[in-house]
């Protein structure tokens, strides 16, 4: 046993300090973003946030919605094929462009994403989406997936440090996800006592794959668009959103009513609703790591995802940045223990 003594912070512990800048707008701030990815060798240009691969937020009409603003959507796992090749053969080939493909790491899962994504040479990305990126067998799975795709972007994880996060791209990763338990409705660290705070974690994993050519996306943790500012001012090439993304008419959560009001249910992976709902129930080796909670309708999702770029442009307007890109070598975090008056949120 060890201790490491160093500060590690969270997105709630700084605020991005202003400097002087020439923008006179948010309207001149560039938000698009074009990464050319060390393995597949292939180049991509849009907004570099995603849809989370969460069956109540990467939905298939969450990539239609989202593909407007050019943004990607990692589309949850449970789709059948069939249901890949409905959807292929009534969307344009640029959604297809803004879409990732979710794989487990079983036999079962290499064979069924081989089959979708035989069916649209459009389909560029692969998320290989584990809690634990951290066993042998993962990392076996992704050098497998790079030999088997060799010109797909695969996006790997989830880990937190920078030594296994230089191993996945050495494995064949061109992005790696980067966090473990910082989301809205994940519970790992109540239950396993383990994690690591979110933006430390961007931080050190950026690090890490900048040095080797690969990118990151930040998973986790953003509750309010100053938070994606701030993972990539942390250095995150990717921003991946859960929860401020539920909850939305193309998420695909479950509507219930109470009292006449009505909510969508928006839960975790790794929860026993999404264990109930797809793998029979709660396996008696394991525990749940994830919960339920209820939504009230927020409407279309093209409103939210205005008020986050929204934020975005404005983040950068207040460092100087007239492109995303430059955002991280403009940001400077100071530490806070506040981050907004909140007197009058209760009313």
């Amino acid at each position: 046993m060890r201790i490491e003594e160093d500060l590690k912070l969270g997105f709630k512990d700084v605020l991005i300090r202003p400097k002087r800048s020439t923008l006179k707008s948010r309207s001149e701030v560039e938000l698009e973003r074009e990464f050319v990815f060390k393995h597949a060798g292939v180049s991509w240009a849009g907004v570099p946030i995603i849809a989370a691969n969460m069956d109540t937020v990467g939905t298939f009409r969450m990539a239609q919605a989202l593909a407007g603003f050019g943004i990607l959507t990692a589309v949850h796992k449970h789709y059948s094929v069939e249901d890949w090749q409905g959807f292929i053969q009534s969307v344009t080939q640029d959604v297809l462009q803004h879409v990732m493909v979710s794989t487990g790491t079983s036999d079962a899962d290499f064979s069924k994403t081989k089959a979708i994504l035989a069916l649209s040479p459009a389909l560029k990305f692969i998320c290989i989406d584990v809690a634990n990126g951290y066993s042998e067998h993962f990392v076996q799975f992704v050098s497998k997936a790079r030999e088997a795709w060799p010109d797909k972007v695969i996006c790997a994880g989830n880990v937190v440090t920078g030594e296994m996060c230089e191993e996945l791209i050495l494995s064949g990763a061109d992005i790696v996800k980067v966090g473990i338990g910082p989301g809205s409705v994940c519970t790992t660290r109540v239950k396993t006592g383990v994690g690591y705070p979110q933006l430390s974690a961007v931080i050190e994993c950026a690090d890490a794959a900048h040095g080797l050519g690969g990118q990151i996306v930040s998973d986790g943790g953003c509750t309010m668009p100053g938070d994606v500012a701030k993972a990539f001012g942390g250095g995150a090439d990717f921003v991946m959103l859960g929860g401020m993304l539920a909850g939305h008419d193309e998420s695909g959560g479950k509507v219930v009513e109470e009292n006449g009001e009505k909510f969508m249910l928006f839960y975790g992976m790794s929860s026993e609703s999404a264990m109930n709902r797809h793998v029979g129930g709660v396996a008696d080796y394991r525990a749940a790591e994830g919960k339920t909670v209820r939504l009230p309708l927020r409407g279309p999702v093209e409103n939210t995802a205005r008020d986050i770029l929204g934020g975005l442009r404005s983040a950068c307007t207040y460092v100087g940045a007239s492109r995303l890109k430059e955002l991280t070598k403009r940001t400077t975090f100071i530490r806070v223990q506040e981050q907004e008056n909140r007197v009058f949120n209760g009313l």
